[in-house]
């Protein structure tokens, strides 16, 4: 039992906390567009002809910023440490949400969208490469475990605030408020973070003088490149069940004839309290077994069977429904997973730029795969289009995690020549 103790002491530590509270506001901001988007559009006058095409146009918009903010959060962590984007990323999201509650015009969506998406691209990276360079090689990915299991949960949370306010749906206006809060959340972690130490190994590369956060260096080796090429396509399947089969899952409810009313904002909810469970539960495969592959292959596996069970759920009940998209949830609850072997995959001073620039690439696929959708539509229905485009997602990441190599253990103190 005392060991026990001392074991989960030396996980809980302030890095690992602070990530994992940071983390919980970061999706909270992140997938709050996906409950609210339709109501809020709504409320600022935007036609129901014009809701899935503004919603669309405006979660692309959201994504462009990850991609953007990924790089610069990236690099700004290896050049000047990982605490200074714990600090500003939660400041420029932070604002970018609390304005948000004050919008009446799709522009000023779009824009202040834009840049909280720049923001929040830079929390889960630095975070989990903090984590990963703080705690013993053998316990990291119990550390990293716990962040993502608690950070995912604030999806959940946002669909949780959004029925409770609204009076479930009764009060469109309530988007506005939970914006307020997620922003005010941010800044209240602000004071928590004054505590947190900067990480050993970046403070010891500093002083050897090593060239730090060159993002185009990921791309001048050639192996270099397809190392980190590995690590984003591994993560395809997440944001595309999100982005897409969960946010416009009333649309494919209706193609599929299913029986009852599906929302998105349940199916949210739903969907995050299925990856919450598959974080812990991959984190923890991946510990057991020894193997961030093994781990990878047999989650890619059980959304491969959510995929099938979705796109064959004709006349099924919205609980059977529901019941699909926590499935898809939980195996794509393999995001701590993801982003801790790309942090594995290399040296200090390029690891947060890997790490950061990783899961918002990921997240930044989102539009690539969208347009794939889109495109696939002049040739065949909504629905077999989007099958498709779920069966690439679990074909190229199994090709990417075998050509992988297994970063169990490794020892992460050293540079990228």
């Amino acid at each position: 039992m005392k060991e026990k103790i001392q074991h989960a002491r030396s996980i809980f530590t302030s890095a690992v906390i602070v990530a994992a509270l940071g983390y919980f506001v970061d999706i909270y901001d992140l997938l709050l567009f996906s409950v609210v988007w339709k109501p809020s559009l709504k409320d600022i006058g935007i036609s129901p002809d014009a809701l899935v095409p503004t919603g669309e146009m405006l979660i692309n918009i959201q994504m462009t910023g990850l991609l953007l903010g990924g790089i610069l959060w990236g690099v700004m962590g290896d050049k000047r440490g990982r605490l200074s984007v714990l600090f500003g990323s939660i400041v420029t999201y932070s604002l970018a949400n609390i304005l948000n509650g004050f919008i009446d015009e799709v522009w000023q969506y779009g824009l202040l969208r834009f840049i909280a998406g720049i923001g929040l691209a830079g929390e889960l990276g630095a975070g989990i490469t903090l984590v990963a360079e703080s705690l013993p090689k053998e316990k990291r990915g119990w550390g990293t475990m716990l962040v993502a299991a608690v950070g995912v949960s604030g999806a959940v949370f946002a669909s949780m605030m959004w029925r409770v306010l609204s009076d479930n749906g009764q009060d469109i206006s309530a988007w506005r408020t939970c914006y307020f809060i997620g922003g005010a959340l941010g800044l209240a972690l602000l004071i928590m973070r004054i505590g947190v130490y900067e990480s050993g190994m970046f403070t010891n590369l500093v002083s050897q003088h090593v060239e730090r956060g060159n993002f185009l260096k990921l791309f001048t080796d050639r192996e270099r490149f397809l190392r980190y090429l590995r690590c984003v396509l591994v993560g395809l399947p997440t944001w595309f069940s999100i982005g897409v089969l969960v946010t416009f899952c009333q649309s494919f409810a209706e193609q599929l004839g299913v029986r009852g009313t599906v929302e998105s904002g349940i199916a949210i909810m739903y969907a995050y309290s299925g990856i919450t469970v598959g974080d812990f539960a991959a984190g923890y495969l991946s510990q057991i077994l020894r193997s961030r592959r093994k781990a990878l292959v047999s989650f890619l596996l059980i959304t491969a069977l959510g995929f099938v069970l979705y796109f064959t759920a004709r006349g099924a009940s919205a609980a059977y429904f529901y019941a699909i998209i926590t499935l898809i949830g939980f195996g794509t609850g393999f995001w701590a997973v993801v982003v801790t072997n790309a942090a594995e995959q290399f040296g200090t001073n390029l690891r947060n730029t890997v790490a950061t620039t990783v899961p918002n690439f990921i997240r930044g696929s989102l539009p690539v795969l969208m347009l794939l959708y889109k495109g696939l539509q002049t040739l065949l229905p909504p629905l077999q289009s989007a099958a498709v485009v779920a069966a690439l997602c679990i074909a190229v990441p199994l090709l990417a995690v075998y050509y992988s190599a297994e970063t169990y253990g490794k020892d992460l103190e050293y540079v990228e020549v």
